[in-house]
């Protein structure tokens, strides 16, 4: 049984290195929030493996991994915490074996790979860090029919992935020497790697971004249709999670597609925003994608009835409030709000 060290431990390492996802799992249910911690930690603590190049080199890093592995996997003890409730979470909610191990693949990869020539090569490299993820996400939601819910899952965590990496290109360059953005992408607009690495933005890195920002928004209205096929106590939570990972389009386009000069980055008031009108939306009508349209920055094709934002290029908003703001913030909506953003 996972023991309640083992949550607090897992709780405090999504706090501190995953806020925003914190604040999304802090709305599921208790009957996977708990599990959602183990999960998280779990991932965190592989991707630490890789992040420590300094302090440890590749074979030594791929020995963790591989430890990592069998351990998660139940083939080897181990007195890691997380390791201990994962492969216990693993277990009982029955998690494919085989999205474990292309996870631990796409870490093992971070090792020795730090360019993708086209976007299949990434995308190939996301179906084990990101859409695995997804997928072990839904396991532990346990939906009425998960053949209808894992290929928009898989979908969503690429989404929520591409958009990390469109946002912290900068910071990918700085602290591993990365360059997750596709070559071919770069190439295709007059964008050098060196360009890159030497964080010249220009017309053409905006482009770009632009080619790429589209590719994410594309795989964000694929994954929220899947949202329907959840149980019904979980698809806020996940509807929420789209809502504010998508945000960050709207800051990477305000700032007209530049992430090379700095990383943008959602601040809290933003998020508690994004939090209150979604719920406030989702009180109203229960319908995944209604909501995601109306409150969220992804563009539709058959959009109509917007107005383009002023203070945010690139955004829309609509012409009529729909609810008041009045009500947005109002009583039994503001306590909720205070508990959410605390913790409780």
């Amino acid at each position: 049984m996972v023991e309640n060290a083992q949550i607090r431990q897992s709780k405090a390492i999504q706090r501190r290195t995953g806020k925003t996802f914190h604040l999304a799992t802090r709305v599921l249910p208790e009957r996977v929030r708990e599990a959602t911690y183990v999960l998280y930690a779990f991932f965190r603590v592989a991707d630490e493996v890789v992040d420590a190049a300094e302090t440890a080199p590749p074979p030594e890093q791929r020995r963790r991994l591989e430890a990592m592995r069998r351990q998660a996997l139940g083939r080897e003890e181990t007195d890691d915490p997380v390791l201990e409730a994962f492969s216990e979470i693993r277990e009982r909610y029955d998690i494919a074996e085989s999205d474990v191990t292309v996870f631990i693949d796409a870490m093992r990869s971070d090792i020795e790979t730090d360019r993708y020539e086209t976007y299949e090569d990434l995308e190939a490299y996301m179906d084990g860090s990101a859409a695995a993820v997804g997928r072990m996400m839904t396991a532990i939601m346990r939906p009425p029919a998960p053949e209808k819910a894992l290929p928009h899952a898989t979908a969503l965590g690429e989404a929520f992935q591409l958009s990390n990496f469109l946002r912290d290109v900068r910071e990918d360059v700085e602290e591993r020497d990365r360059i997750y953005l596709p070559l071919e992408t770069l190439r295709a607009h007059g964008v050098t790697e060196a360009q890159v690495m030497n964080f010249e933005y220009d017309g053409n890195f905006r482009e770009a971004m632009c080619e790429e920002l589209t590719r994410a928004e594309a795989l964000y209205r694929e994954g929220v249709e899947g949202i329907r096929h959840l149980p019904e106590d979980c698809q806020f939570a996940v509807l929420l999670s789209a809502v504010l990972y998508a945000d960050h389009h709207r800051e990477i386009r305000r700032r007209d597609c530049d992430v090379l000069s700095a990383t943008p980055s959602l601040s809290t008031p933003r998020k508690l925003y994004l939090l209150a009108k979604t719920r406030l939306y989702w009180s109203f009508e229960r319908d995944p994608v209604a909501v995601f349209r109306r409150v969220s920055v992804v563009p539709y094709p058959d959009d109509a009835g917007t107005a383009r934002d002023p203070g945010h290029p690139g955004t829309t908003v609509e012409r009529t409030a729909g609810a008041g703001a009045t009500g947005l913030f109002g009583g039994r909506l503001t306590g909720w709000l205070r508990s959410v953003s605390r913790g409780e």
